[in-house]
C-alpha cells in the first residue's frame, strides 16, 4: 500500500515505519523535522505542520491509508497542542477524501472495571494525565465522525521497546493484563497489531486494543 505516516520519527512512529517498510509497503514519512530521519527504501520523507489544516489536506490526497503517530509529548502545554493537532488531522483528512485513517490511541481510556476508565483511577501517573486525556477526548471526536472511515489501537498500560513476537492478545475497551497482573506491550508488537489492522481491516469505526 501507499501509505502517509504522520509522526514517523516518533517513539511509535518509528516503530510503525519499520514495521510497514519491512512488509513492502510504500511510506511517505509527514514529520516536523526531515533531517532526524536517514533514507531507507521505500521512503520518501516530507516536512508537515498538522496544525496548518489546508496544507496538510493538500498533502494527505491520494494516499491509500494515512497512519497518525501524531503526539505532543515534547510540548509544554500538551493536551491543548495535541489535541489541537488532532482536531486539525481529522478535518484534513476528511478535506483529503482518506480512505482509512489509522490513530495511534492511549490507555488511559480503557476500562479496568465497568464504567471505571484507567485515567481515572488513583493510582494513574500525574505526569501522563494531559497526554491521557487528550488522547480519550481524540477517541470520542473519531466517534462522532461516522462519515470517515477511521481505526484507532490503544496500547496497554506500558509501552516499551523489546521484541517483535507476533504473539499478542487483542481486546476492545478494557485494559489487558497478563495473568500476573501487569499490563504491557512491546512497541514492536504494537506495530505488528498496527500494521495487521491496515492490511486486513477487522475494527473499522472503533477503538481496540493490544497486550500480552
Amino acid at each position: 500500500m501507499n501509505i502517509a505516516l504522520i509522526g514517523a520519527s516518533g517513539f511509535i512512529g518509528s516503530a510503525l515505519r519499520n514495521e510497514a517498510l519491512a512488509r513492502g509497503h510504500t511510506v511517505t514519512a509527514l514529520v516536523t523535522n526531515p533531517a532526524r530521519l536517514p533514507a531507507q527504501p521505500g521512503l520518501t520523507v516530507v516536512q508537515a505542520d498538522v496544525h496548518h489544516t489546508a496544507a496538510l489536506a493538500a498533502q494527505l490526497k491520494g494516499f491509500d491509508a494515512v497512519l497518525s503517530a501524531f503526539s505532543g509529548h515534547a510540548q509544554a502545554n500538551t493536551f491543548d497542542y495535541y489535541l489541537g493537532g488532532f482536531k486539525s488531522i481529522v478535518a484534513a483528512a476528511k478535506q483529503a477524501g482518506v480512505p482509512r485513517l489509522l490513530v495511534v490511541g492511549g490507555a488511559g481510556s480503557l476500562e479496568v472495571a465497568p464504567g471505571v476508565q484507567l485515567l481515572d483511577t488513583p493510582q494513574f501517573p500525574a505526569e501522563y494525565k494531559p497526554t491521557a486525556e487528550g488522547a480519550r477526548q481524540a477517541l470520542a471526536l473519531l466517534k462522532a465522525e461516522p462519515a470517515l472511515a477511521w481505526t484507532l489501537l490503544s496500547p496497554s498500560a506500558i509501552i516499551a521497546p523489546g521484541q517483535r513476537t507476533g504473539r499478542f492478545r487483542l481486546g476492545q475497551d478494557q485494559l489487558l493484563a497478563d495473568a500476573q497482573g501487569n499490563s504491557h506491550v512491546s512497541v514492536e508488537d504494537y506495530a505488528v497489531a498496527f500494521i495487521n489492522e491496515l492490511e486486513q481491516p477487522a475494527h473499522t469505526g472503533r477503538r481496540f486494543t493490544v497486550g500480552y
